[in-house]
């Protein structure tokens, strides 16, 4: 077959426009492509530039600097006379570098710093065993003794990385004293409790700031290269709580709560009547705020420890909280035959009654078909307002309140502050109180309501409304810190009497202040007078209607002084008291005169005694010199003072105080006998 003969293929024609179209096409997609990436990198140095200018500088600081922190110290506490309550201490924080420890060092130094640090050297031996870790927590705010042992250890060994951290720990220098007001603060210095929450934002003071040079290998440069900014440190607080009267109500109504078996705590509170600045507040039994979190009930303590697990964790939760709660602010409570003085100030304010009004006491009263006894069964036959007020009669108040009407009533109840919060600064406050309202209200409520019972308010509630019935008719604001002053003693801001608005007239207040002092001379309130001051008051005695105990009570008493210049007002609450009498006059009374005794000196407020009182708590010191000491001491018996005997003569020689000076009853009268005696001192 013969073989076919190949043509050579023809070269296919280039048209000069379609070549030029093609490279258009290119120089098109290469701008396209170059727009897009110079217009990225153009945007990313906008951003960079314009919008996070200091991203990159952060960067290369984190990476060239070490930030070490300088907690600020917290702005101080002081009571009114000056008394320091919180401060802040210096102290150490122990932190690590484990990549800047030697390797050899890694077991030495854990096995030395746990036991140095009281801490776990398994956990510190894991720690340091992170050999890539720049920082670890060691221990938080160790005192200067560890913290000098930590840095001579690291000294003698040549240790790296081991960093001693100055820091600041919260404390309170007088320990069991106004707890649940001061509070307490968090690991971190935050408040968490009490003022140290309420004044948190001024208190916390503005950090300071150490920043040390790194060089390339992330190790610390020498100390010529370290920036210091000093911590500015908080705002300090002057309550308007003087710690002398604090310390009188806190010992006189943890005595009381100890010695009536008081089941759920003892509440005391001390007002100045004119201006509302509290002078003093306890809940007993209070905590310790530098261990606040340990149970101060040991039988609690005991049952809780006898839990595990979750359950514990949830009924310790519960018992803390409790612990730490502000009874006197936080919680309500049936005020019972003290709320009479509100019933009587409004309905002498109104004109339905006069001091002189008469009513009738047949031991029970019967409204709207429930019957309402008189405390203890009492029968007080015909009785004025006055005497009704002195013998806390239930009936003649009813009859008071019906009177009064239930429209006038609770606008009464609400211009006393007795439906919602105070504004006291400090936190917890209960915001409202249980109450009837007009429409709510039938006779058989308003007959409850009328002597203290059906309605629930807070203490500082009653105090403050009590202080507006003596003081002239205004109702103050509460309050406990008086000044605040920044960390080089300027004055930011103080606090004065604020009145939130007359409820009373003065005819009124002062009708009032007379009626209450008739409690305390010739009615239930006896056990509130105070030798040398006269004073007014008011006993009560509630029933707990919520309760599930139906003997449960709440003895109270509230006393003001001097009752015709009021200065202060004292309540005192005993919630559950397991003892001979549940009687607030009988329980509480006593424990009121007790503080007023103390304070109302204190204070400044000379008493000025009756006759009667001068021969009942004083007498004149008799002349004993010459008598042998047996006899003089016999003598001296007789007009109620004691005698201290000073030496081993027969014979006292000299006597102080002199004769003829008077003295109270029980003062000791110290007789000397040293020396020789003269017989013609007989003749």
């Amino acid at each position: 077959m013969p073989k076919q003969r190949r043509f050579p293929t023809r070269p296919r024609p280039v048209s000069i426009g379609v070549d030029r179209h093609l490279r258009n096409r290119v120089r098109v997609f290469a701008a396209c492509v170059a727009a897009v990436c110079f217009g990225g990198l153009l945007a990313r140095l906008f951003f960079l530039q314009v919008l996070d200018p200091d991203g990159y500088a952060l960067r290369a600081a984190d990476q060239q600097l070490r930030d070490t922190v300088l907690p600020a110290p917290r702005g101080e506490i002081y009571s009114a006379d000056g008394t320091l309550l919180a401060a802040s201490e210096t102290c150490w924080t122990i932190r690590a570098a484990p990549r800047e420890l030697a390797d050899e060092l890694v077991a030495p130094a854990a096995r030395a710093l746990s036991d140095i640090l009281d801490i776990d050297p398994e956990q510190t031996l894991e720690k340091f065993s992170q050999r890539t870790s720049n920082d670890c927590l060691l221990r938080r705010r160790v005192d200067r003794e560890t913290a000098d042992a930590v840095r001579a250890w690291c000294e003698e060994n040549g240790a790296e990385g081991i960093q001693i951290r100055q820091d600041t720990r919260r404390v309170y220098p007088q320990g069991y004293f106004m707890g649940g007001i001061l509070g307490f603060t968090d690991v971190d210095n935050a408040g968490l409790w009490g003022l140290e929450l309420e004044y948190d934002d001024l208190l916390t003071g503005e950090n300071g700031r150490v920043l040390s040079a790194k060089n390339a290998w992330g190790y610390d440069m020498p100390e010529q290269y370290d920036t210091l900014i000093d911590a500015v440190p908080g705002c300090s607080l002057t309550l308007t709580i003087d710690a002398n009267i604090q310390h009188f109500l806190e010992s006189a109504v943890a005595a009381a709560v100890a010695e009536h078996n008081v089941a759920a705590r003892g509440v005391g509170i001390v007002m100045d009547v004119n201006t509302g600045a509290v002078l003093a507040m306890t809940c007993q039994p209070d905590y310790d705020p530098n261990d606040p979190r340990t149970l101060i009930d040991e039988e609690l303590r005991a049952a809780v420890n006898a839990l595990s697990g979750e359950e514990r964790s949830a009924a310790l939760q519960a018992a803390q909280q409790a612990q730490w709660r502000n009874k006197a602010i936080s919680d309500l409570y049936e005020p019972g035959s003290v709320f009479k003085l509100i019933t009587c100030s409004a309905a002498l304010d109104t004109g339905a009654v006069t001091p002189d009004s008469q009513f009738v006491c047949a031991g029970k009263i019967n409204v709207a078909g429930t019957t309402f006894r008189c405390a203890n069964g009492k029968i007080h036959g015909l009785e004025t307002l006055a005497q009704g007020l002195a013998a806390s009669c239930n009936p003649c108040f009813i009859q008071v309140g019906a009177r009064l009407g239930k429209e006038a009533f609770c606008d009464y109840f609400a211009a006393f502050g007795l439906r919602e919060a105070t504004g006291i600064d400090l936190p917890g406050e209960i915001k409202r109180s249980e109450y009837y309202t007009a429409d709510r209200m039938g006779p058989v409520e308003l007959a409850s309501c009328s002597f203290g019972q059906s309605s629930k308010v807070s203490y500082l509630q009653m105090i403050t409304a009590v202080c507006a019935v003596v003081n002239g008719g205004n109702l103050m604001q509460p309050y406990v810190v008086a000044r605040i002053t920044d960390a080089d003693g300027q004055t930011l801001r103080t606090t004065g009497p604020t009145v939130k608005r007359r409820v009373i007239s003065e005819e009124t207040s002062a009708a009032m202040r007379t009626l209450m002092e008739g409690v305390v001379a010739d009615g239930t309130g006896k056990n509130g007078a105070v030798a040398g001051y006269r004073v007014g008051g008011k006993t009560g005695t509630s029933q707990k209607l919520d309760s599930e105990d139906a003997s449960a009570r709440i003895a109270s008493f509230v006393g003001v002084a001097p009752i015709d210049d009021p200065q202060i007002a004292v309540l005192i609450c005993l919630d559950e008291p397991h003892s001979w009498t549940t009687s607030g006059g009988a329980l509480s009374g006593p424990v009121c005169a007790q503080v007023m005794q103390q304070t109302l000196p204190y204070l400044g407020i000379e008493p000025s005694y009756t006759e009667a009182e001068q021969q009942r708590y004083f007498a004149q010191v008799p002349d004993v010199t010459g008598w042998r000491a047996a006899a003089a001491r016999q003598k001296l018996a007789e007009y109620g003072l004691d005698a201290n005997v000073v030496g081993d003569g027969e014979r006292v020689l000299t006597q102080y105080p002199v004769a003829g000076t008077t003295a109270r009853k029980q003062s000791v009268i110290t007789l000397d006998t040293t020396g020789s005696y003269d017989a013609a001192a007989d003749e």
